[in-house]
């Protein structure tokens, strides 16, 4: 190749990539107003989840009190000593076996109760469904102080009512037993969210389409069994989605677990983000290095959860166009 046919190349390379870049400029300046309205958006998102997340890990290394200008490098060993931590470990404990036990309940409750509400010809099918979903818009604070009223075994409503029918005896500390308070706060959160799991569960049920009922009740199929060959198919892909968004909505249990125990009777509510918010702010000797360090942890396990919600949205999709 000849030095001038080299020139000629490279002026060509050189015009077309003045020219892309040129498209690329008049694409954007055509679509600047588009840019301008989003750019609230990418600034609030950059202020209140870009920079907390960078620096949140730069926070992880450092051996500091989060008051004041004192603070060390330390690198990794905050990790090391999570590592060797056991609240840490036993607080991650408390709050897989929270998902394992509230996510099945809560979505078969929810899919109870959207194939009853289901039925056009209910009777106040809307008012049934607005009242489930009530918990959802309130508060969580609010609904952990007044879970505290209910479950006070100095009067409280519950252990009236059990007293009355004669069930208990005595009084049931819900709240400051170590063997009941975690299934107590277990109840107040699957009651609470059981809303919006209907809601999915409702959406899902609307893209049966309402000719196969007609068609198997026509062959005189019972209501169970047109469940099991129509709607339990149909819905087996949108049954991971839901398990998989619940498990992760589950994982952010924090204030109702802060209001309604603390993390306590002796840690045996103390779910990870009550000991990173222990340890972080709460503490007599704050340490705001250490509880960055452990927020990192737990930011890996619900990024492992999202990650796994992935990979059962694509293959909803594939089940999805197979069929």
């Amino acid at each position: 190749m000849t030095a001038q046919t080299e020139v000629v190349e490279h002026t060509a390379e050189g015009r077309r990539a003045g020219a892309g870049s040129r498209r690329l400029g008049a694409r954007v300046w055509a679509d600047r107003w588009v840019y301008v309205f989003l750019l609230p958006t990418a600034v609030l998102f950059s202020a209140y989840t870009i920079w907390p997340i960078i620096s949140s890990w730069y926070y992880s290394m450092l051996d500091w009190t989060g008051l004041g200008s004192d603070r060390s490098f330390i690198g990794l060993d905050n990790y090391l000593e999570a590592y060797h931590d056991p609240l840490f470990w036993s607080s991650l404990g408390i709050t897989l076996l929270f998902v394992v036990v509230t996510v099945p309940i809560r979505v078969a409750l929810a899919l109870a109760a959207a194939l009853v509400l289901n039925n056009p010809r209910l009777p106040f099918a809307r008012l049934f469904r607005t009242a489930l979903f009530v918990p959802v818009v309130t508060t969580t604070a609010i609904i952990g102080i007044v879970a505290g009223f209910v479950f006070d075994p100095g009067g409280g409503p519950v252990n009236s009512f059990l007293q009355q029918l004669g069930i208990v005896d005595e009084p049931i500390d819900f709240l400051g037993s170590p063997h009941a308070a975690l299934a107590t706060v277990m109840g107040v959160h699957i009651w609470k969210w059981l809303g919006i799991t209907l809601v999915y569960w409702l959406a899902a049920l609307q893209t049966v389409p309402t000719e196969l009922y007609e068609a198997a009740q026509v062959d005189g199929a019972s209501r169970w069994r047109a469940f099991r060959y129509i709607t339990v198919p149909l819905l087996k892909p949108f049954t991971v989605i839901i398990v998989l968004l619940t498990a992760v909505e589950t994982l952010q249990v924090f204030d109702l677990v802060l209001t309604m125990t603390a993390g306590g009777p002796f840690f045996a509510t103390n779910v990870t983000e009550v000991y990173i918010y222990s340890q972080a702010f709460a503490s007599s000797s704050p340490r705001l290095g250490y509880g960055a360090a452990l927020g990192v942890l737990f930011g890996i396990v619900t990024l492992v959860l999202a990650l796994v919600q992935a990979v059962g949205l694509r293959y909803v999709q594939r089940t999805r166009s197979a069929t």
